[in-house]
């Protein structure tokens, strides 16, 4: 089994700048990508960056150039970095992985959620 553990979101003016953080932990061999999603209210839950386990990553046009996805490998930690925020990025960010918890058990988890709000 394997937990994610989110934390770093908040309040913030636009301009701002926040650093979500995600942790996994428990029965974990190895991990393959993670990712970040955000759901705003009444919209579909959408891809905002995700990284390879060898640091390719993808972001979604809306953040490219704002936002920067990295990862420590040995605290199976995969951070967020957002800059210059608009009010348009409120929403509850999600981690994702894709995780090996045996060379042959692969399967994706869920963080439970951290709320981002970017208003004045």
């Amino acid at each position: 089994q394997v937990q994610l553990v989110e934390s770093g979101g908040g309040l913030v003016q636009p301009g701002g700048s926040l650093r979500l953080s995600c942790t996994a932990s428990g029965r974990i061999f190895s991990i393959n990508a993670m990712g970040w999603y955000r759901q705003a209210p009444g919209k579909q839950r959408e891809l905002v960056a995700t990284i390879t386990s060898g640091g390719s990553t993808v972001y979604a046009d809306s953040v490219k150039g704002r936002f920067t996805i990295s990862r420590d490998n040995a605290k199976n930690t995969v951070y967020l970095q957002m800059n210059s925020l608009k009010p348009e990025d409120t929403a509850v960010y999600r981690c994702n992985t894709d995780i090996q918890t045996t060379a042959t058990v692969r399967g994706v988890s869920w963080g439970q959620g951290t709320q981002v709000t970017v208003s004045s």
